[in-house]
């Protein structure tokens, strides 16, 4: 019981934090599909990102 009460708490806890995430700027939604689209400053330091954090 020990172990399935701790993988449920582990569970509750966020891995990530997304308030630096190219969507979270979001310019503008589109209408039928509700996809987020950042604005081009965003995509571009999003790609500047993975760019430098390549392995």
């Amino acid at each position: 019981m020990s172990d399935h009460n701790t993988k449920e708490r582990l569970m509750l806890r966020p891995i990530e934090q997304h308030t630096t995430a190219a969507w979270a700027n979001i310019e503008k939604i589109k209408e039928i599909s509700n996809v987020a689209i950042p604005s081009e400053i965003e995509v571009g330091n999003a790609k500047e990102w993975v760019d430098t954090n390549q392995k």
